[in-house]
């Protein structure tokens, strides 16, 4: 294997590895190589949103391949356009590292991003490479309305059912193995269920085709949960002034999930209410809605602020806070 190193392979270098040879979308009109990126936009509208993962606290290269950090990071911002009710189209990507970082490890980074888009139909249209203390992504994806209205968090009306896409409490089931694992001496049962919430750390698989078609069944309002379901229904029920209840009888713990949490001797019911990073898109829907396909009820919109769970407030914390942990 090539020891050579980013600093060896130069800026220019570089750029020209992560994207000779990759095949762009067709409404990518201009990719990499100008001053900018030119994206077809046959709505008028653009959603566009930007995340950053750092080395640290976002990933650890010990725990997870530069292939599955870049489909990390990908997917952590097209569950964001998903969550507008927006279909992603474009990529941009900074990345920051270190000199001495192997060119392998940027390379699979892209390979990563350029895959998770992939499976979307987007392309990786552009970014730039500069030196940082460690490795840094940020990573800003545009998306196309389809002559939709967007999806926002303020639309939630009392009386609207709250429904879910996808699988929260996984990831936050992997990083607890993980953290387990890095604090003792002797490393879990390597199971399928330990095997399968690492693998959802490592890479979330959020339902993409979800958000568009909420918003086509008529969602009222719609988030991506990256910090926690209650952490982020806590935003829509800031936004939209109202009160949002979660039903546990109607949020089972997953059988995978019950089986890790039996390991770890700790509470399930706390990942599927406060875990982050599995980009499950939650969404508030009329009453009277028909959910779509892959949508589960549970909970409902009243007048009131905040979020409860079962009809009454929930002890602990919601979710993650990067300021406050």
């Amino acid at each position: 294997m090539s020891d050579e190193t980013v600093a060896d392979t130069g800026e220019f270098g570089l750029i020209s590895r992560v994207t000779r040879g990759r095949v762009q979308p067709g409404h990518t009109l201009l990719g990499p190589g100008d001053d900018g990126a030119v994206v077809a936009a046959p709505d008028g509208r653009v959603v566009a949103s930007t995340d950053v993962l750092v080395e640290g606290v976002h990933f650890r290269l010990d725990w997870s391949t530069p292939e599955q950090v870049g489909r990390k990071a990908a997917a952590a911002n097209l569950a964001d356009v998903a969550a507008m009710g927006a279909v992603p189209t474009a990529l941009l990507v900074g990345l920051g590292c270190p000199p001495g970082t192997p060119s392998s490890v940027a390379e699979g980074l892209a390979d990563g991003l350029w895959d998770e888009a992939g499976r979307v139909g987007a392309g990786v249209v552009g970014g730039d490479v500069v030196s940082a203390p460690v490795v840094v992504l940020s990573v800003t994806v545009l998306g196309g309305l389809q002559g939709r209205a967007a999806v926002t968090r303020s639309g939630a009306r009392p009386g609207d059912v709250v429904a879910m896409a996808g699988r929260v409490g996984w990831a936050a089931a992997g990083l607890a193995v993980l953290l387990h694992a890095d604090a003792r001496d002797d490393p879990l049962p390597s199971t399928a269920a330990v095997s399968r919430v690492v693998d959802a750390h490592r890479v979330p698989e959020p339902p993409y085709a979800a958000g568009p078609a909420a918003a086509l069944a008529g969602a009222t309002a719609m988030i991506d949960v990256s910090d926690g379901l209650l952490s982020d229904l806590g935003h829509v029920a800031e936004a939209s002034g109202v009160r949002i209840d979660v039903r546990t009888a109607d949020l089972p713990v997953p059988p995978v999930l019950a089986e890790v949490a039996a390991i770890l001797d700790v509470d399930a019911g706390r990942w599927l209410l406060t875990g982050g990073e599995d980009h499950a898109l939650a969404a508030t829907f009329p009453p009277e809605a028909e959910l779509p396909a892959g949508w589960s009820r549970i909970g409902l919109v009243h007048e009131g602020a905040g979020v409860s769970v079962d009809g009454g407030p929930y002890a602990g914390v919601q979710g993650w806070d990067h300021f406050t942990g």
